[in-house]
């Protein structure tokens, strides 16, 4: 710890921060670690948006590099001066885009370098990439420790990149149960929302729409449900929050279906807690997670969910007890699941009830937090 300063300074690495799962967890981390232990800095290699203003931590300086298509090489220079500059006691890199710094962050003596995996790149949705785990096996020397959000890639550290056990940790995400929690009236309305819960059945999602997230399988199951049940016109409503380069092609499925009138894609929402409580059954369609947020946040809402197994997501959910799993794209099996938490309510109504306590009781936000203190500290890095 440098001896200039009382508190341990983070800088935090991202490819870009905007809204999304691990920008979040970064979020909640600075937001809720002690202000008189700690201080921040974030960096994006790319951009920083608006969602910056969801950290109420005061004096967190943020840093856009605005890096272009391809590898970070012209940056290191900068990214190099800047370290030295800042003189951080900890490092904390997160996900494949950003693990190259690593080896910057040991040139210039940062004591400590923290680096978290928080999911699948979109380009590898199932980690089987032989280069991807070679380049993480490159920079494994200049890693102090790592953090997993899931136990596949807390497996994935041991059995692909060759971590032992005394240098990872596994952190699942983490929920805050007071803002996500159950509505405590039906029907109050969602500002630019054309359906009413009081009315409506509403199917929703809530991600980044990108390929690993998924969300054109969901449009095209929401197709098949209307075709299949006519009579579900009525009721049955889409709504998906997000943007991305998947939205244009989510459009035109729901174009081609003659359903756009019977969704609604608002893009991102700041107040996804209220749109949740909108929602009847939460959707998670992905083909790859480590442990998804907005599923975490849907349950803390006791919502009956639908969500594929894949990644930590069967870590969370229990097929019959608190939601239902289904495989990765397999649409036949999704719209049926819909479809019985459609017709079978009070089944939606104890799953929804058993998915709150399955968050309340293991996927709190400050135990998250709690896990991190002593990693940031050093207590756990070699």
């Amino acid at each position: 710890m440098n001896t200039t300063q009382l508190r341990r300074r983070i800088v935090h690495v991202v490819y870009s921060f905007s809204a999304g799962g691990l920008e979040n967890v970064i979020v909640q981390l600075i937001n809720r670690l002690p202000a008189d232990q700690f201080e921040h800095v974030v960096m994006a290699l790319t951009t920083i948006s608006d969602f910056k203003n969801r950290i109420t931590q005061p004096g967190v300086r943020f840093i856009e590099l605005e890096k272009q298509p391809g590898h970070a090489v012209p940056l290191y220079p900068r990214i190099y001066k800047l370290l030295r500059e800042i003189k951080p006691d900890v490092v904390h890199t997160c996900n494949l885009a950003a693990l190259e710094v690593t080896p910057l962050a040991w040139l210039a003596r940062v004591p400590l370098r923290i680096h978290a995996e928080h999911g699948w790149d979109s380009h590898d949705p199932k980690g089987m990439s032989k280069k991807y785990r070679r380049v993480r096996k490159l920079y494994r020397p200049f890693v102090s420790h790592y953090v997993a959000v899931s136990k596949d890639l807390f497996r994935y550290l041991a059995d692909g990149v060759g971590i032992p056990q005394c240098r990872r940790t596994l952190i699942a995400n983490g929920v805050d149960t007071d803002a996500f929690r159950p509505a405590d009236a039906m029907g109050v309305g969602l500002s630019g929302c054309p359906f009413s819960a009081a009315e409506h059945w509403i199917i929703g999602t809530v991600g980044r729409m990108q390929t690993v997230k998924n969300q054109p399988m969901l449009a095209r199951v929401f197709v098949r449900l209307i075709n299949e049940h006519p009579e579900a016109r009525y009721r049955m409503r889409l709504v998906m929050v997000g943007d991305g380069p998947l939205k244009k092609e989510v459009e035109q499925i729901l174009t081609r279906g003659g359903l756009q009138d019977l969704a609604w894609l608002p893009g991102t929402r700041s107040d996804v807690a209220d749109v949740l409580n909108q929602l009847r059954c939460f959707v998670l369609p992905s083909q790859a997670e480590g442990t998804s947020c907005t599923l975490q946040e849907a349950m803390s809402c006791r919502l009956p969910v639908v969500a594929t197994a894949v990644g930590g997501t069967p870590e969370v959910v229990q097929h019959g007890r608190n939601g239902q799993l289904v495989p990765a794209d397999d649409e036949a099996a999704m719209a049926e699941a819909i479809w019985t938490v459609f017709l079978d309510e009070s089944m939606a109504l104890a799953q929804g009830f058993a998915a709150r306590k399955t968050v309340v009781d293991h996927f709190g936000l400050q135990a998250m937090v709690d896990q991190y203190r002593p990693i940031f500290l050093g207590s756990l890095a070699a």
